[in-house]
């Protein structure tokens, strides 16, 4: 059975879990409704993006 010869240290230690880090989605209030959405992503309720109409909304 593999055995480690040094103990790993708490630097190494830590960079390791250094991307087990939960990140969080960034939420904005939408310019015409006020509602909360999701950046660089397509309003769905208006189907806009940036300002332009790009599919047809849900109704």
């Amino acid at each position: 059975m593999a055995v480690p010869k040094r103990k790993t240290t708490k630097s190494k230690r830590n960079m390791r879990r250094a991307h087990d880090a939960l990140t969080t989605t960034n939420w904005v209030e939408d310019q015409n409704t006020g509602e909360p959405k999701r950046r660089h992503h397509i309003d769905l309720k208006t189907g806009t993006y940036k300002g332009k109409q790009v599919i047809e909304g849900k109704a």
